[in-house]
């Protein structure tokens, strides 16, 4: 084997392992899981710690009086979370709105909402009202 090409075989296993390793690196933070509410009670010591979407129904929704601290279930085919939240909720975030939560699951079972995570869905604003073209036009 030449020196010439030990140099560009030495070169391109040093670029792969960086590149690898800053692939991983960048993965490994970023991975959230998407899961509904069943899903994740079904084995919920699976799911403790690990950064979670979590989706569901909102119910009993409740607002600490004069701050933005919220307590509410999430609810999906008969299983609930009970999550905490700190921070503006958006408008359409009520008692049985369709909702997807970013946070972590805690070992005592609660679900710690992240600032900003909190997606309210409100389907009625979306679909077309019945009667009405659904091609955009007349």
């Amino acid at each position: 084997m030449s020196h010439k090409a030990a140099k560009i075989g030495l070169t391109s296993v040093v670029l792969v392992l960086a590149f690898g390793g800053l692939l991983y690196s960048t993965l490994s933070e970023g991975t959230e899981y998407y899961k509904h509410v069943d899903e994740v009670m079904a084995s919920p010591q699976q799911w403790e710690g690990k950064k979670l979407q979590v989706h569901g129904y909102a119910k009993d929704v409740r607002q600490k009086r004069g701050t933005l601290e919220y307590r509410f279930n999430v609810e999906n085919n008969g299983k609930v979370i009970q999550a905490y939240y700190t921070g503006i909720a958006p408008d359409t975030f009520k008692n049985d709105s369709e909702v997807v939560v970013r946070g972590t699951l805690l070992p005592d079972g609660t679900f710690h909402v992240v600032p900003d995570g909190v997606m309210a869905k409100c389907p009625s604003k979306y679909t077309p009202k019945p009667g009405a073209s659904t091609t955009g036009t007349e």
